[in-house]
């Protein structure tokens, strides 16, 4: 069933990335996602930056028509779906690449006080591309990567965990494939959650179009434990 409900704020928050916040309000666990309808174009799923944020990246005519939307407009919201991330350690680090910000920022911020020490290592392409950076607010340590070196450390977030890993008793991360791939190599698949993407249509397990192997996306996870991915990843 869908939550209609008013678009309040919308803003760019880097190039061609947009956040909306929407007059509902969602109890969720960071790292679950809603799927967000639009009559006539389709429907798409997004990962919830806060109870009532979510961040988009202009990729293509779903994401193009959004971005048309103007606050005092509609949204048509299903969800949260997915399960999220779990609560484990003291020392945590939060690796965070290009769009998947989101689910980091809001582990970050509404988990703040369940960990002695939060550590987010944000890579993008390049500077323009970092999105969300009021992020700094609610973490210990902020390392920022940009491919080119036009802001932070010239390279990948996974480069910073290779050197700082033995820090932290938990890692967490979402991003681009092959970024996750290589974290869960870095720490050969243990004390590690993983936020993975695959092609969603339905959200609820159904269509079956966002298998992972032996699982679906949007059911077993988004997010999923080093170990279970063994194999697989």
């Amino acid at each position: 069933m869908y939550a209609v409900t008013e678009i309040v704020e919308t803003w760019e928050v880097a190039e061609n990335v947009r956040a909306f916040r929407f007059r509902e309000a969602f109890e969720f666990t960071p790292g679950q996602f809603v799927m967000v309808w639009l009559p006539g174009v389709g429907e798409k799923p997004f990962s919830l930056a806060d109870r009532d944020l979510i961040v988009v990246k202009k990729v293509g005519s779903f994401t193009s028509e959004l971005f048309r939307r103007e606050e005092g407009e509609r949204l048509w919201i299903r969800g949260p779906y997915g399960k999220g991330f779990t609560p484990a350690g003291k020392k945590v680090a939060l690796i965070a690449g290009g769009i998947g910000i989101p689910p980091m920022y809001a582990l970050s911020k509404v988990w703040r006080e369940k960990f002695e020490r939060i550590t987010l290592i944000y890579g993008a392409r390049r500077s323009g591309e970092l999105a969300l950076l009021d992020v700094e607010n609610y973490v210990d340590e902020l390392i920022v990567t940009t491919d080119d070196g036009s802001a932070g450390i010239k390279g990948f977030p996974t480069d910073v965990l290779k050197v700082k890993k033995e820090e932290f008793d938990q890692v967490y991360a979402c991003g681009p494939e092959p970024m996750l791939e290589e974290v869960l190599r870095i720490m050969n698949y243990r004390n590690v959650q993983v936020s993975m993407e695959r092609h969603m249509k339905c959200g609820i397990g159904i269509c079956g179009s966002c298998n992972l192997g032996k699982y679906l996306v949007c059911r077993d996870g988004p997010v999923f434990r080093g170990e279970t991915l063994r194999g697989i990843v």
